[in-house]
């Protein structure tokens, strides 16, 4: 089975063209959904609280995603320590989940960061989404209700969407420039028959 790594800078279109291979058939692992279930496990949870303080929980006690972002996107420093945190919890998560995939010829796991945070390595292949600067800030702007100065904290922590395509094996673009679906169809068709 091969392991392959869906990435892509925010406002790319991750989770369109991730939904596109699930109609396919092919298992998705939702990096950034799964680990919401890691935030609140005591030993995380304190961890957390130890580095970022009590402000990033809500009035009920629970860890707030937003407010732990808001946070963790002020430094390299805070997100090196959040991703040291909750990148291993989630690749074991992960690789769990694969051995109960049966007998796919590959899966994906969808995940924005997979090679700043140096986890190419645990992928087969690695498929780029591709996006315009300007359109994908439109995107998070128009998707998350933030400002524009927001989405650009977000993604000063990610590498140059030229950069990242050439470290991946298929890019797919999703700037308007082609037809996202065929483009899908194609790199589910080399995967599938495993000539890649």
């Amino acid at each position: 089975m091969i392991k392959v790594g869906l990435t892509g800078n925010i406002g790319s279109g991750k989770s369109v063209v991730s939904r596109i291979f699930s109609i396919l058939g092919i298992p998705v692992y939702h990096a950034d959904e799964e680990s919401k279930k890691f935030l609140n496990d005591p030993q995380v949870k304190n961890e957390l609280l130890r580095y970022f303080g009590y402000s990033i929980l809500s009035i009920s006690g629970e860890i707030n995603r937003r407010s732990l972002a808001s946070h963790a996107f002020t430094d390299e420093h805070a997100m090196h320590k959040l991703n040291s945190i909750m990148h291993p919890l989630v690749m074991h998560d992960f690789h769990t989940w694969t051995l109960n995939q049966g007998s796919f010829p590959y899966i994906i796991q969808e995940a924005a960061i997979i090679i700043e945070s140096g986890l190419r390595k645990e992928f087969d292949k690695i498929i780029h989404v591709s996006c315009l600067k300007e359109i994908a800030i439109g995107r998070v702007v128009q998707r998350d209700g933030i400002d524009v100065n927001s989405v650009l904290r977000r993604m000063q922590f990610q590498m140059e969407d030229k950069e990242k395509a050439a470290l991946s094996d298929f890019v797919i673009r999703n700037d308007g420039s082609e037809l996202v679906i065929p483009q899908v169809l194609a790199i589910h068709r080399r995967l599938s028959e495993g000539t890649t």
